[in-house]
């Protein structure tokens, strides 16, 4: 028997204050295996002002 690849995974972030896309895109999607519609669990931006690393602090591997 030929197995057929996987299909790709489909991921939807939705933007806590879109209820309203949220539903449409959970109700689309409900029956689609590969389809997963979920909140955006962030509660702020990531970077805020002007918060690049110097390369040396880079390189000295002191950051992540």
């Amino acid at each position: 028997m030929i197995e057929s690849p996987p299909m790709p995974r489909e991921i939807f972030i939705v933007a806590r204050d879109r209820p309203d896309l949220y539903r449409y895109l959970s109700q689309t999607f409900a029956d689609a295996e590969n389809v997963e519609v979920i909140w955006d669990r962030r509660t702020t931006e990531r970077r805020q002002g002007d918060t690049t690393a110097s390369p040396e602090l880079r390189q000295a591997g002191m950051l992540r």
